[in-house]
């Protein structure tokens, strides 16, 4: 039989066979997508859903985009795999691509297969280069599932996992739910930034080698940080030699509608740049697994003399790498980092301030270009999450309209493809407003 003769219920009963990440095995119910294009996927039997998951909030610039996809097919036809130690051209035009958006003062690009090992290998970098150990990073995040990455990571699965040393955790700003008591974004800042300082004091700064923070929290709950925070960061991280790290992997590459959240100028008036940048998703749209380091001159500087102890087998694998180079131009060429921008300006942030207006459920609302969230409660006073079932109830109402969503927690996040249009974002905030309560 071939794969395309493969009918849905076969897919289900073959996925048997398939053990599923953050799940109980015996209580999965999968849905089928079959195919993909632009912002909708469908199943075998051809039931279309408006993708506003953007699957991990990676698919970027959409499903199925013919450039990126006749770039991976041509250089599958030159050289399928090549080891990293050789140089080759599409890696290197890659590398070129990558920094061509990061901007000054980023110098090079240490290729992984994901964010996870993305984030490993920079804090690897930043413990080699200060000859300290401990990485400070926020309660509310999410950096991989890998040794180190998923214990610097804050949520939940950080404790069944905590086998990685040297972490050490600190809360961030987060106004709709403060930590510290506050009035407003202002004194939120400051008083996380406070508490940060008093971290690290405590701690011993001279042991401190990394603070890891992702410039959006994405899976966290999509928490635009205001502005003065990442200012804050940096001034802590200069005034002790701490190489500060800006997790940029759901929220780069066109996701805050700029090519990195970091330079984006309402969470960055001030212009931080950080000393690396890890980055994967949006960078190709996950098409073929890619992630990887920028690195400073600076840092990279470190390893002229030194050897680097760190490689894998698949570091800028040319499929990846054409995939990358064909995504940063269309991107390009296509405005879509710019439709980002103006969808959720124009677009998104009204319908989604309308959708509040209409239904109490919606506690708050935040986001930037495509990367939003509902936060959803029981009571708009206390700020009560909505229980479980509720939120169980409302992802198959959304499914059941027509809209594949991102479901965590007690909030549905509004993360579309970059390339979505007006009217498809209409559609979404019609099933909103449906199923909503």
């Amino acid at each position: 039989m071939t794969l395309q003769a493969i009918d849905e219920a076969t897919t289900l009963e073959l996925d048997r066979h398939v053990f599923h990440s953050w799940s109980a095995q015996g209580a999965l119910a999968p849905i089928v997508v079959a195919g993909g294009s632009g912002c909708e996927v469908w199943d075998d039997d051809g039931n279309r859903l408006l993708d506003f998951s953007s699957q991990l909030v990676n698919t970027n610039i959409g499903h199925t985009h013919p450039k990126v996809v006749a770039a991976i097919q041509q250089q599958a036809a030159i050289l399928p795999t090549v080891a990293p130690a050789h140089a080759n051209r599409v890696r290197g035009v890659a590398a070129e691509r990558v920094l061509g958006v990061a901007g000054e003062p980023f110098s090079k690009v240490f290729f992984t297969n994901g964010g996870a090992d993305a984030n490993e290998n920079a804090i690897r970098m930043a413990r080699l280069t200060t000859g300290r150990d401990k990485v400070l990073s926020t309660y509310r995040s999410y950096h991989g599932n890998t040794g180190a990455a998923v214990v610097a990571t804050g949520d939940w699965r950080r404790v069944p996992n905590e086998y990685a040393r040297g972490h050490v955790h600190f809360w961030g700003p987060f106004p709709y739910r403060s930590e510290f008591w506050s009035a407003t974004p202002e004194q939120e800042v400051e008083r996380a930034l406070h508490a940060l300082r008093r971290i690290v004091e405590a701690e011993g700064p001279a042991s401190i080698a990394a603070i890891l923070v992702e410039t959006v929290p994405g899976t966290a709950g999509v928490i635009v940080p205001p502005p003065g925070w990442l200012t804050g960061l940096r001034a802590i991280a200069d005034e002790w030699g701490i190489v500060l790290i800006f997790d940029e992997v759901m929220a780069g590459f066109g996701r805050t509608g700029d090519w990195f959240a970091f330079q984006n100028p309402t969470i960055n008036p001030d212009g931080v740049v950080p000393d690396l940048v890890t980055f994967a998703k949006g960078v190709n749209s996950g098409y073929v697994p890619a992630g990887g380091v920028i690195i400073p001159p600076a840092i990279a500087a470190a390893f002229d003399t030194r050897v680097f102890p760190g490689g894998l087998t698949y570091s800028g694998h040319p499929l990846a790498m054409a995939s990358i180079v064909a995504t940063i131009d269309a991107m390009r060429e296509e405005g879509i980092v710019d439709n980002a921008r103006r969808i959720g300006a124009e677009v998104l942030a009204p319908a989604l301030a309308g959708l509040a207006e209409r239904h109490a459920v919606i506690g708050d609302v935040r986001g930037l270009g495509v990367f939003w969230a509902l936060d959803l409660v029981a009571d708009p006073g206390t700020k009560t999450p909505l229980p479980p079932a509720e939120m169980v109830r409302i992802k198959h109402g959304l499914l059941g309209a027509g809209l594949l969503p991102f479901v965590q927690d007690n909030r549905v996040h509004v993360v579309p493809p970059c390339i979505v249009t007006d009217e498809q974002v209409a559609r979404a905030i019609a099933i909103y407003d449906a199923v909503l309560p």
